[in-house]
This record gives structure tokens, sequence and C-alpha cells, in this order.
């Protein structure tokens, strides 16, 4: 068994993230996620209020919605929503899974999402877990990818979402099939293997236990492995702060190092940010890399409103260097919505 856990390690080395939920006692919900990627993915922080108008950037046959619930993102390349969360306390989350496969797109295909647009049509739409799954689960759209911005290779991704409830569900593209993976028991996600590995990995260290070895690489296996014994052993019993700092612990722990290269694993990559999102509180929590604080922004004190609501912008600078600390919430200022990359 270890000859085949070892096996699957190696073949986890895509771009490394790292997302994980805390369950705590008194409705405590905690969700935190790293980003790691080789060079600046140009991310800012941005507001997006109720009622603007989507598309799924695909062309004439394009997916089409108004956005109902506001919500606060990460951006990647300014082109994308690849983290968020919205004013009812749903989460997304996007990782790089270079197993997907995406379903043919064409005219008669069911109307077309841009991928850079996958987590901000969840968040747009629905309250809960269980509406986002319910939902998804007709298939009521086709994923359509494009390159990463300056390369040469096809985004992969898959998603995470989780809410105020604890609930958690897991969506990926495998062999252009969609799998979702729906249980408040999906904690944990990082990249490669496919999710159905990556808990049969965990079954292994979990006879182990934690307590007497847990690998220690940089994979992202093991970082599965060391999230998933942490977020359950640190106290599930704290005041809000100290459970905040129970779970930002869990994340750097998962993080890679910055600057770090391994010999011979080109696409594992360094830690650029953090994301944690209280669910309680509905405070969402940024900290950068290279900057020494950590600020949050709180939804309750924001207008999502469609009439009053505007798009916010902040901005966070090149590698996002420019430094904010505690309550950022008053720092973001009017601009011009991004533009998801897709389809003319």
């Amino acid at each position: 068994m270890l000859a085949s856990v070892l096996g699957l390690s190696a073949l986890s080395s895509a771009m490394a993230c790292t997302r994980v939920v805390y369950l705590g006692a008194n409705d405590q919900v905690i969700t935190a996620r790293s980003m790691d990627w080789k060079s600046d993915i140009t991310s800012n922080l941005w507001v997006l209020p109720r009622g603007m108008e989507r598309t799924g950037q695909a062309g004439p046959n394009s997916l089409r919605w108004t956005s109902r619930y506001g919500s606060v993102v990460t951006s990647g390349y300014d082109i994308s929503t690849t983290d968020g969360v919205n004013e009812a306390g749903l989460s997304a989350n996007l990782l790089w899974l270079v197993e997907s496969e995406y379903p043919k797109f064409d005219d008669k295909s069911k109307p077309g999402l841009t991928i850079a647009a996958w987590a901000q049509y969840v968040l747009d739409n629905f309250a809960t877990v269980a509406e986002a799954v319910k939902v998804l689960e007709q298939q009521p759209f086709t994923i359509v990818s494009d390159s990463v911005p300056g390369e040469d290779r096809l985004t992969t991704l898959h998603l995470s979402m989780s809410d105020a409830s604890g609930d958690s569900a897991i969506v990926e593209y495998i062999g252009g099939r969609q799998v979702i993976h729906h249980s408040r028991q999906y904690q944990v996600m990082t990249n490669s293997p496919i999710f159905d590995q990556q808990l049969a990995l965990n079954s292994y260290w979990q006879q182990i236990g934690g307590t007497v070895m847990l690998p220690g690489t940089n994979r992202a296996a093991d970082r599965y492995a060391r999230a998933a014994f942490y977020i359950n052993a640190v106290p599930q019993d704290q005041a809000p702060n100290k459970a905040l700092a129970s779970v930002f612990s869990v994340i750097r722990n998962v993080s890679v190092p910055y600057g770090l290269t391994t010999p011979g694993e080109p696409n594992i990559s360094s830690t650029r940010w953090r994301t944690v999102f209280d669910h309680k509180r509905k405070l969402y929590f940024f900290e950068s890399a290279l900057t020494p604080n950590t600020f949050w922004v709180d939804l309750k004190a924001l207008n999502f409103s469609a009439d009053a609501g505007k798009v916010m912008k902040l901005d966070l600078g090149p590698n996002q260097n420019h430094a904010f600390a505690g309550d950022a919430t008053g720092s973001f200022q009017p601009a011009e919505p991004f533009k998801f990359l897709g389809l003319q």
C-alpha cells in the first residue's frame, strides 16, 4: 500500500494550492486557501454588487444570468474569479487540477461558461452548497477553458464550495464528465491526484496517525494529509479569534516557502497569498507573502444593493506587495469591473 501511496504522490506535482474548512463549536465555520503560483498572478480584491448582468463569454452560445448575491472576490490576472465569498456566506475556490478534461463545446452544446467565471457563477447565484449542487447536477452549462495567460497550456481547474452550515462540495471534470463530491466531511482539497484518489491517500495516513508521522514535502498529497490532520487536531471549541488563529496556522503549515524551487518539480510553486473566511462573522481575511500584515474585509459593512452598490477595487499592487492592516473595508475605491477571459 505504501508503494501505491508514493506512486500517486509522485504524480501530484501540479500547481500547488490548498483549501481547508474548519468546523468548530457554536456553528463556527472557517474556510482557508493558499494560492501557489510560479509568477505574479496579478490578484486584486473586488466588491461586486447584486444585479450585475453576466455572460459566459463563450461566443453566441453563452450562458447568461444576473447576479442575485453580492460578493467579495480575489481575481486572477484580473480576468477571472479565483477565490471569493458572497453576502449569504458561501465560499468558492478554484485550484489547479492537471487531470481535468472538459466536454466538447460547439453550437449544439449547452450554453458555454468560461472557466474564468465558474466560481463567480456560483457566488452570484447560490446561498448554500446544497443549492449550488442541485443546479450543477443538472449541468446547465458547458465549461469552456482557454490557455493560461502568457502560457501555452490549457487552464485545468477544479472547484470547491463551502457554506455557513459547514457543508462542502468538490466539482471536477474527469474524462469530459462532471463529477461532484458533496459532503460536510470533505474539508480538504489540494491538487493532483483527482479527489477520489486524494481520499484514498489520506485514509492511509489516518491509519498511521498524525501524532506518529506525517508527510512533510510540498507535494499536493502530502499537504492534503497534513491539512486533514491538523484542521481536526486543533481545538474545536474556541473563541472566534482563537479559532481564526488556529486556521491561519494550518494554512500556513501547508504553504510553500516564498522563493522555493524544487529540482525536477518545476510545477511546484511558492505560496503567493492566503485567504481565510469566517462564515459566521462574514469577515474575509487576506494575507500576502510579501507584506508583514494581515487585513480583512467586513462583508456586513458593504453595500451590495443593485441600486446603490458599486463595483469597488482594492489594488494590491505587483505581487500583492501593497501593505494593508486591520479592517481594510473602507480602502476600496470605485472601479470598472474586470472582464472575464473568454471568446468574443
